[in-house]
C-alpha cells in the first residue's frame, strides 16, 4: 500500500470536506493511504469530524502566500482547490504547481455561454439547446467583482486560463447546482423548511419541469479521486447521472421526510410572482459528463446522494435555537421564497378548489 498526501484548500466546506471523506474513506477501503491535509480558516464540528476520521486540520486562509508555501513547497500528490475565485488566486498557486502531482481547480458551469453571450448568472438566462460540453464557449476572462452576477464567472474563467496555461497537470471541473451536506447554499432547503413548516400543498411554476442539473458535492469527490490517480491537463463538466426536473427533487427530497405534497403544477397563465423554486429555469441546463465518465466515473444518482444532505439539514434545523435561524438564512438568495402569503392569494386569485 503506497502512501499519499493530499492537501485540500476549504477543506472544511461542502465539496471540500466530500473531497477529504472520499479520499480517507478509500484508504479505509484498502486503497492508497492518503494523508489528507484541510485548510480553512475556522473549526469547527466539521474539521472535528475529519480530524477524527484521519485527516489533519491546517488553520488559515487559503489566501496567504506563506501558509501555500509550507503546504506545496516540499511536495503533494494531490492539491485541491474549492475556493479559489480569481486570476490572483491561481498566480498564487502558480508557484506551487509543479509541486504538486495532480491539481484540481473547483469551477462552475457559470462560465458558459449561449450564442448570445448569456449565462447562468444572467438576468436573461442562456439557452443552450442541448447538453453542454467542454467545447461550450465561456464568457470572456476578467477582474471584475467576483460576487456580482457577470463578475463571478468571468473571474472563473481567468483563474482556470492561469492554472491551464501554466502546464502542469491541472484539472477544472464545472459543476452544477451543488449539493450535499455542508454546502453554503443548501437549495433543497425549499423543499424540507416547507416539510418542517408544515405545508401541504407546494405551487410550481412550469409545471415543474424546469431542469437545471444537479451536482451532488460527493460525486466531485469521487471525481476527484480518479483524477488524482490519472494527472492530465484537461477541463472536466461533473453533475448527476441524470438531471431531475424540479418537480421531481420536490418529490424525491419530500419523499425521504415521508411526507407528500398536495402539488400545484403552474400553467402559462398562473400569476408570475409565485412557483418559482431554486432550479426553475426558462430553458433546461444539463451538462455532458461523457469525458468523466471515460476516466470510469460513475455519476451519483440525485435520489440516493440527496439523502445525507436532507438528513443534514433536518438535523440543522431541529438543533436551531428557537429564536434564531440556521446559518444560511442570510442569504439574499431566499429571500421571498418562504413568503406563503402570496402563495396562497394566488390560490385563491386561480379558484383551485384547494383552500
Amino acid at each position: 500500500m503506497s502512501s499519499r498526501r493530499a492537501v485540500v484548500l476549504g477543506g472544511t466546506g461542502g465539496i471540500g470536506s466530500q473531497v477529504a471523506r472520499e479520499l480517507l474513506d478509500l484508504s479505509g477501503r484498502g486503497g492508497d493511504d492518503w494523508s489528507v491535509e484541510i485548510v480553512s480558516r475556522h473549526g469547527g464540528p466539521v474539521a472535528d469530524d475529519l480530524v477524527a476520521a484521519g485527516a489533519l486540520a491546517r488553520p488559515g486562509d487559503r489566501r496567504d502566500t506563506a501558509l501555500l508555501r509550507d503546504l506545496l513547497r516540499p511536495g503533494a500528490d494531490l492539491l485541491v482547490d474549492t475556493v479559489g475565485v480569481t486570476r490572483d488566486d491561481a498566480l498564487q498557486l502558480a508557484p506551487f504547481l509543479d509541486d504538486v502531482g495532480s491539481t484540481v481547480f473547483v469551477s462552475s458551469k457559470a462560465v458558459y455561454v449561449d450564442e448570445q453571450g448569456r449565462h447562468a448568472n444572467s438576468v436573461d438566462k442562456p439557452v443552450f439547446g442541448g447538453a453542454v460540453t467542454e467545447l461550450q464557449p465561456t464568457i470572456a476572462p476578467g477582474d471584475g467583482d467576483p460576487t456580482s452576477r457577470d463578475g463571478y464567472a468571468a473571474a472563473k474563467v481567468a483563474a482556470e486560463q492561469v492554472l491551464l496555461d501554466h502546464g502542469a497537470p491541472v484539472t477544472v471541473l464545472r459543476p452544477s447546482r451543488v449539493y450535499g451536506v455542508g454546502i453554503g447554499r443548501p437549495r433543497e432547503w425549499f423543499v424540507v423548511r416547507r416539510v418542517l413548516d408544515g405545508r401541504e400543498r407546494i405551487l410550481l411554476a412550469d409545471q415543474g419541469r424546469s431542469v437545471d442539473h444537479t451536482t451532488a458535492a460527493s460525486g466531485i469527490g469521487s471525481l476527484v479521486r480518479l483524477v488524482a490517480e490519472a494527472p492530465d491537463r484537461r477541463i472536466l463538466n461533473v453533475a448527476d447521472e441524470t438531471a431531475p426536473t424540479a418537480l421531481e427533487i420536490v418529490r424525491t427530497v419530500a419523499g425521504h421526510l415521508g411526507h407528500t405534497f398536495d402539488e400545484v403544477l403552474l400553467g402559462e397563465d398562473a400569476p408570475a410572482f409565485v412557483g418559482l423554486t431554486p432550479w426553475s429555469t426558462p430553458s433546461p441546463s444539463v451538462l455532458d459528463t461523457t469525458a468523466a465518465r471515460a476516466l470510469g466515473w460513475v455519476p451519483p444518482r440525485f435520489a440516493e446522494a440527496v439523502r445525507s444532505e436532507v438528513d443534514w439539514l433536518v438535523g440543522t434545523a431541529h438543533r436551531t435555537p428557537a429564536d434564531g435561524d440556521v446559518p444560511w438564512a442570510d442569504d439574499p438568495f431566499w429571500d421571498r421564497m418562504f413568503d406563503y402569503g402570496p402563495e396562497d392569494a394566488a390560490l385563491a386569485l386561480l379558484s383551485l378548489g384547494l383552500g
